[in-house]
C-alpha cells in the first residue's frame, strides 16, 4: 500500500471516529425516568391493576389477535397466547370461587385477595408481560385483561433509536 493511501486510510477513519463520537446517544426526557424493560419468558407477576385505573393513567386495552407480519409475528403471537392463557387461569379459579361461595368477586380488592392472593400458597401467579403491557382485572365483566400503554413502548423506542426513529 503506498504512503499516499496509508494517509488517506488513516485520515478516513479518523474523520469517521470523529463524526460517530460526535453523535450524541438518545437521552431519556427529563420529566420521565427511563423505561425499564423486564424478563418475560419463564417469569411470573402478581401484579394486577384496576381496570378504571389503569385506562385512566393512558392504558389501552391490547389487541387479542396477531395483527403484525414479518419477524413480528412470533413475538405478537408469543403475547397474545400469553394473554389468553392467563385469563384462562383466572377464570378457572374464579369458577372454583364461585361453586364454593355462589358468587365471584365483587370488587377489586376481593379479586385481589380471594384470586390472585398474593403471597399466598394457593395465589395465582399469572405470566409476566412486556414492559408496555400490565394486567388488569375489569369488575363489570369480573374477568381481567391486558392492558397496553402506548406512550410507555413510544417514549421506549424514541430512548433505543432517538428522535428520528434511525
Amino acid at each position: 500500500m503506498s504512503p499516499q493511501v496509508r494517509s488517506s486510510s488513516i485520515v478516513t477513519g479518523f474523520v469517521g471516529l470523529l463524526i460517530a463520537g460526535c453523535a450524541e446517544p438518545p437521552t431519556p426526557s427529563p420529566t420521565q425516568p427511563p423505561i425499564e424493560t423486564r424478563e418475560t419468558l419463564r417469569k411470573t407477576t402478581q401484579n394486577v391493576l384496576e381496570l378504571s385505573k389503569a385506562l385512566a393513567d393512558g392504558g389501552v386495552l391490547a389487541e387479542t389477535s396477531i395483527t403484525s407480519s414479518g419477524l413480528e409475528v412470533a413475538a405478537d403471537a408469543y403475547r397474545t397466547s400469553v394473554g389468553k392463557i392467563g385469563a384462562i387461569a383466572v377464570t378457572q379459579k374464579m369458577q372454583l370461587h364461585e361453586a364454593e361461595h355462589g358468587r365471584k368477586p365483587a370488587t377489586y380488592e376481593e379479586f385481589m385477595t380471594r384470586i390472585i392472593a398474593p403471597g399466598e400458597p394457593d395465589g395465582l401467579a399469572l405470566p409476566m408481560l412486556p414492559y408496555y403491557q400490565e394486567w388488569a382485572y375489569d369488575p363489570e365483566a369480573k374477568t381481567v385483561v391486558v392492558v397496553e400503554f402506548p406512550a410507555k413502548k413510544a417514549q421506549r423506542q424514541q430512548e433505543t433509536t432517538g428522535a428520528a426513529g434511525l
